[in-house]
C-alpha cells in the first residue's frame, strides 16, 4: 500500500476538495482507495457521508490510531490510503507527514501562499520526507506570470508537479454532490487535468513499500 498525504500550513488552498478530486481519479485508474480525515473541520469526511460509497470510504482517525489503521488497510488490500491533514504545525499533521510515503502541498499562485507553502516545503525537507508541490485554483490563462512566478519560486526547494490545476467551478459543483470533477464532467478540462495529475502524482509515488 502507498500513502498520499496532504499537508499545508495555509487554509483556503482547497486541499480538501484536491484530497477527494484525487481520490476518484485514483480509483478510476485501477487503485484501492481508502481516505482518512485527520482535519478536526471533517470537510472530506463530510464529502465521504454525501457520497456514500462502500467502495471509497472516508473514516476519521486521531494521530495515536494511524499507524494501525494504515496497518489494518494494508491487510485489506487497499493500495492507496490519501490522509487529508490540518495545519503542519499541528501534532496531527506531524504524524501524517512522518507516516506517509508522499506528502502534497496544494498552493495558490498567490504571494501569501507562496511564501507559506516554501516554509511547509522547507519543514519537510529538514524532515528528510518525499513531497512535492502542486499549484491549486490558478487563472485559467496558462501563461499566467502569476503561475510561472510560483512555479519559479518552489522549484527550488521541490518538484512542482504539472498540470496546473485551475480555477473551475466544476470543483464545487462535483464536491456539492459528494463526486470528483472526473465523474461529474467526465470529459471536461477538470477532469483531464486531474487524470494527468494523478499520473503525474502515481509517478512521484513510486511502487509500494513492503509492509
Amino acid at each position: 500500500m502507498r500513502t498520499l498525504v496532504f499537508a499545508t500550513q495555509k487554509g483556503g488552498c482547497g486541499k480538501s476538495t484536491l484530497a477527494a478530486c484525487i481520490a476518484v481519479a485514483a480509483q478510476e485508474a485501477g487503485e484501492r482507495v481508502f481516505l482518512l480525515d485527520m482535519d478536526p473541520k471533517g470537510s472530506l469526511l463530510r464529502w465521504g457521508a454525501r457520497r456514500n460509497d462502500p467502495d471509497l470510504q472516508v473514516r476519521a482517525v486521531p494521530s495515536a490510531r494511524l499507524r494501525p489503521a494504515l496497518r489494518a488497510l494494508t491487510k485489506r488490500y487497499v493500495s492507496l490510503a490519501i490522509i487529508d491533514t490540518p495545519a503542519l504545525e499541528s501534532p496531527i499533521a506531524l504524524a501524517a507527514v512522518e507516516a506517509g510515503d508522499l506528502s502534497l502541498i496544494p498552493a495558490r499562485p498567490a504571494i501569501f501562499d507562496i511564501w507559506t507553502s516554501e516554509v511547509t516545503g522547507r519543514r519537510l525537507r529538514l524532515m528528510d520526507k518525499n513531497f512535492a508541490f502542486v499549484l491549486n485554483q490558478c487563472p485559467r490563462a496558462a501563461q499566467s506570470s502569476r503561475i510561472k512566478e510560483a512555479a519559479a519560486a518552489l522549484s527550488p526547494i521541490g518538484t512542482v508537479l504539472r498540470p496546473y490545476v485551475s480555477a473551475r467551478n466544476m470543483f464545487l459543483d462535483a464536491a456539492a454532490k459528494g463526486k470528483g470533477v472526473t465523474e461529474a464532467d467526465p470529459k471536461g478540462d477538470a477532469a483531464k487535468e486531474l487524470r494527468a495529475l494523478w499520473r503525474a502524482i502515481d509517478r512521484t509515488l513510486g511502487p509500494a513499500r513492503d509492509p
